[in-house]
């Protein structure tokens, strides 16, 4: 292992709950405690997403389709129904995880560069089964949004 890159700093962003409805599926979210922090359109219009604070270091993301789309959030949904989607991992250092993971034997998958981000993911066939989100923030992702740094776990990014 010695010949293998080091893993980037990384840490959990928040967990990824897919639901039908963000509205039915929040009240249990502010009974638990948690504060809407945030709400967008995801980047092609086919679903929305809202972020819910858990204290300064907890996230948690109920993600729902948008009205008459099609998308990898209505094939979950009709096959599993709601529930656990993604956990999505903030890296300090996309092209390096990368790198680090596919060394170790680990496939990434659909990497995709936006203005404000850089992810890719760890496809459910892994022996977790689980879907993880790789995600490397920019300078300007929280100043274009409301919630502004409390989108980040403990107010900054890495």
């Amino acid at each position: 292992m010695a010949d293998q890159p080091a893993m980037p700093e990384t840490r959990v962003d928040h967990v990824g709950i897919a639901v039908e409805s963000i509205a039915d599926a929040e009240g249990l979210l502010f009974a638990l405690g948690c504060e809407k922090i945030h709400e967008e359109v995801g980047e092609y219009g086919e679903f929305t997403w809202a972020t819910y604070a858990l204290g300064d270091a907890s996230r948690l993301e109920l993600i729902a389709p948008r009205e008459g789309s099609k998308s990898f959030l209505t094939d979950f949904l009709e096959r599993n129904g709601p529930g656990p989607h993604h956990v999505t991992l903030e890296v300090a250092d996309l092209e390096a995880t990368v790198d680090a993971l596919e060394a170790r034997g680990i496939s990434v998958v659909d990497r995709a560069e936006f203005d404000d981000w850089d992810e890719a993911f760890v496809a459910p066939g892994n022996p977790t089964g689980t879907l993880f989100q790789l995600m490397e923030y920019h300078n300007g992702y929280a100043e274009k949004r409301e919630a502004g740094h409390r989108l980040f776990v403990g107010g900054e990014s890495l």
